[in-house]
């Protein structure tokens, strides 16, 4: 099982990364809240990896932090919760701000994540409010330039993470200002559709 890579970014086309190390290209599906923070392409980086094996496939998941990791474990043991939904959790929130919605029992707002109905949510904060902690692993976004059309590769994003292509749009013409890249993009979207503004 593969418990973590370190190697070279290769390339970032979200929500996935290409990781080559040992002359090996991995490719790892992550969250935002780690495309935001990743280096430069071409720079070294260490990715904490859940390995996932199911009947006929096999898919990596990547996480600059571990608390980040063991969030998307967290939620995956919560019945009717798979990757696509964790991601998109861990994308939407920090590990903190997730773990004060869980602890305050705040369902409105988690329903706000793609996935997650009522019921849903009520079981995130049963099941999970005894496991999460308040760990200080805020994301924050670095200088990253700014895609030739930053735009549609948020979009693309936004689908993967299971925004229907209308919500996307919305959310990103709504929140862009000039000069956003994706990155920027993503995050400021994301963080509306979970706050329920800007």
């Amino acid at each position: 099982m593969i418990g973590r890579i370190r190697g070279v970014l290769a390339s970032k086309s979200p929500p996935w990364v290409l990781v080559e190390a040992g002359g090996v290209g991995y490719e790892l599906e992550v969250p935002m809240s780690t495309l935001y923070d990743l280096p430069e392409l071409g720079r070294e980086v260490t990715l904490f990896v859940h390995y996932a094996h199911k009947e006929d496939t096999v898919a990596l998941y990547g996480f600059l932090r571990e608390a980040e990791r063991t969030q998307f474990r967290n939620l995956l043991r919560v019945s009717g919760i798979g990757a696509k939904i964790a991601l998109s959790v861990l994308s939407g929130a920090s590990t903190d701000e997730f773990a004060r919605l869980v602890q305050t029992g705040d369902i409105t707002a988690l329903t706000r994540v793609p996935g997650i109905g009522k019921k849903t949510a009520e079981r995130i904060v049963v099941e999970l409010r005894d496991r999460v902690a308040v760990v200080g692993a805020v994301a924050s976004g670095g200088a990253l330039a700014v895609p030739r059309d930053a735009q549609s590769e948020a979009l693309t994003a936004l689908q993967q993470l299971g925004y229907k292509p209308v919500e996307a749009q919305r959310l990103i013409r709504e929140t862009q200002t000039p000069g956003d890249s994706a990155e920027a993009l993503i995050r400021k979207a994301l963080k509306a559709a979970l706050g329920g503004g800007n």
